[in-house]
């Protein structure tokens, strides 16, 4: 007996010098917690410094314009002639947001008429067929699309105008088909989303089904479809290499939706590679750069205000 109290004494005294195996387990996940937490806020640091970085320096190139170029110039002057020191970028912004709006207007009822139907027409093995085609446009290349609008849009085109067929219009239409996919997932998205109640109530109140989803569900949906509408204008206003192949690139007013002429994104890529870095032509495109980088911001600060008020609703 005293042999066998002795063996659970000694037992019991081990027990207490060595963690058990839950201790020792919990001990190490509370180790690989901490070490998963110190990567993840040093990636967000990193990126952030990154960010900061890439807009500080765009921005210090850019301000460094108005030491030898007016604000007043830069944005109300209609003269770009970097050759004679003239450097007015009101063209490049007045062509950027008339491409824009007129992408957007294009593409936005079409969009919003296939959000309908593959949320609450189409059966569900046609749903299955439209949503990876909707996919894969967001996925093809600008340069296809550009080479698209180039060969077939632009020829098209030429003949309603003398044989001139780039211009705003054309850009446009290339930028509509390119933000479509994007309208159109986003604002599926928040319709399917919406509360089965809201069809059942307006259905039983007596309402047609196009009444319920023109009255209704699209209201109802409002916040998601902006916010397909504002993402979809960041991709055309940043949008460069299917622009710059169907626009004209002529630093001009545009005198028509037919005319030459060249938005700020085209106007950076076919200018840079002929300036030096420093000199005033240069600062300018850099200046250009800072103003997308501002309206992309703008953009992002807007679908957080919608998205904030959507969640308050």
């Amino acid at each position: 007996m005293s042999s066998y109290a002795d063996q659970l004494t000694d037992s019991l005294e081990q027990a207490r010098k060595e963690p058990s195996k839950g201790n020792r387990w919990t001990r190490g996940q509370h180790r690989n917690d901490r070490i998963m937490r110190i990567i993840f806020v040093g990636s967000a640091i990193l990126v952030s410094v990154i960010i900061f970085s890439i807009i500080a320096f765009v921005g210090w190139q850019g301000v460094k314009t108005f030491s030898a170029v007016s604000p007043s110039e830069f944005f109300f002057s209609t003269d770009w002639t970097p050759s004679k020191d003239k450097f007015g970028a009101f063209p490049f912004l007045y062509s950027t947001m008339l491409l824009t709006l007129l992408s957007v207007v294009m593409s936005l009822p079409l969009a919003l008429a296939g959000a309908v139907f593959m949320a609450k027409i189409a059966p569900s093995w046609v749903r299955e067929i439209l949503r990876p085609a909707t996919d894969l446009f967001v996925g093809i290349p600008s340069v296809v699309y550009g080479l698209i609008g180039l060969t077939v849009i632009v020829p098209f085109l030429a003949k309603f105008n003398e044989g001139f067929g780039y211009g705003i219009l054309p850009a446009a239409i290339i930028l509509a088909i390119m933000i479509m996919p994007t309208i159109l997932s986003i604002s599926e998205d928040a319709i399917r989303s919406l509360p089965g109640r809201l069809e059942e109530a307006s259905l039983a109140l007596g309402a047609t089904r196009w009444q319920t989803i023109w009255r209704v569900l699209l209201p109802a949906a409002r916040p998601g479809i902006l916010t397909g509408v504002i993402l979809g204008m960041g991709r055309a206003i940043g949008e460069t290499m299917a622009v710059f192949m169907v626009i004209g690139n002529s630093p001009q007013m545009p005198k028509s939706l037919l005319s030459s002429t060249t938005v700020l994104t085209t106007a950076v890529v076919k200018d840079m590679g002929n300036t030096h870095y420093g000199s005033t032509w240069n600062n300018a495109l850099f200046l250009m750069a800072l103003v997308l980088l501002l309206i992309s911001l703008l953009l992002i600060i807007v679908i957080r205000i919608v998205a904030k008020r959507s969640e308050l609703k």
